[in-house]
């Protein structure tokens, strides 16, 4: 078998990233693999600050627009300034500018959400009116699904703000994305890892996308240290069941595909803010028909009660296509 490194390999790699403690270990792990197969390449970060970091203090769904962590980052990949970008999955648009492609998905970390806390061990140990952080509304909607005593409130920061507010004693517990708290090394303050059936994760969530110009052959041999199948076919049934719904950030949209053998075996949900309506279904294919999968899902869920809760959101029906 040959060796990574006797490929050829540009001189220099420029890497957009934001600036976020997570996303310079994202950045930096990228980084380090190419060097680590390409030594004789410069690579670069280039630190991006998008909409979505400059806004702090309002909840993300309340702004609205798709690719608030992304965008800024995109147009550095469009102007030439940046040659790669790496993003968190869960942040990336269903639908990409013209001229960018997710060109390399690496292998999967724990799809989960962690439950954090300082004094209960379970989600379900909470005492009744328990103060519980999140940022999104795909965990609110679900927490309160199954625990309606709970207050559920907006939490927005990085990783580490979320965790000093959750040691200062202003919420009972916070819910994170798993991943985020491994990569991060503090993986010991996860109480519990929340079963899916419990909190359906989000669309690519665990997973890092590696965003490039379409038709950028010099990166090729950088691009494949980075592609993993059975992740890539995962994402890319949730990508094409969040496509479908047309999904942004102000409705609580999840969905999770695992492989089984030769099939991709994929769960997807649409529930309304508060938690009192929630629509999940089920649904398994091929490996090489993941896409269609994730279409045919997101039409099963809009035809069973989904549609209307994104009609309530958006304005329009969404089992018409449409929207703006």
């Amino acid at each position: 078998m040959t060796e990574r490194s006797e490929f050829s390999s540009p001189s220099r790699v420029t890497i957009a990233t934001r600036g976020s403690q997570l996303a310079l270990w994202q950045a930096n792990w990228v980084k380090a693999r190419i060097l680590s197969h390409f030594p004789d390449t410069e690579v670069v970060l280039n630190i991006i600050k998008t909409t979505g970091d400059k806004i702090t203090d309002v909840p993300l769904a309340q702004v609205g627009g798709k690719g608030l962590f992304v965008k800024e980052i995109e147009e550095a990949l469009l102007d030439g300034s940046a040659d790669l970008a790496v993003h968190s999955m869960k942040d990336v648009p269903a639908q990409l500018p013209e001229g960018l492609e997710l060109s390399a998905i690496p292998e999967r970390e724990d799809q989960r959400d962690a439950f954090i806390s300082n004094h209960h061990a379970r989600l379900d140990d909470l005492p009744q009116g328990a103060k519980v952080g999140s940022s999104s509304l795909r965990r609110q909607s679900q927490l309160r699904a199954r625990r309606p005593d709970l207050k559920v409130e907006m939490l927005r920061g990085n990783v580490d703000t979320r965790l000093r507010k959750l040691d200062e004693g202003e919420y009972d517990a916070i819910i994170l994305a798993a991943a985020g708290v491994t990569r991060l090394g503090w993986a010991d303050r996860v109480k519990e890892y929340l079963d899916p059936q419990i909190c359906l994760p989000a669309v690519g969530q665990g997973a890092l996308g590696i965003e490039s110009r379409i038709g950028d052959e010099a990166l090729e041999p950088v691009l494949e240290l980075f592609r993993d199948p059975a992740t890539t076919v995962c994402v890319t049934a949730e990508r094409a069941f969040l496509l479908r719904l047309e999904g942004g950030c102000q409705v609580p949209i999840a969905a999770m595909a695992e492989t089984r053998g030769d099939r991709v075996y994929l769960t997807g949900l649409v529930a309304s803010v508060n938690g009192d309506r929630v629509v999940k279904k089920t649904g398994d294919a091929p490996h090489g028909d993941c896409e269609r999968l994730g279409l045919e899902l997101a039409e099963t869920v809009l035809s069973a009660g989904g549609g209307a809760i994104l009609t309530e959101v958006y304005g329009y029906d969404p089992t018409h296509g449409g929207g703006e």
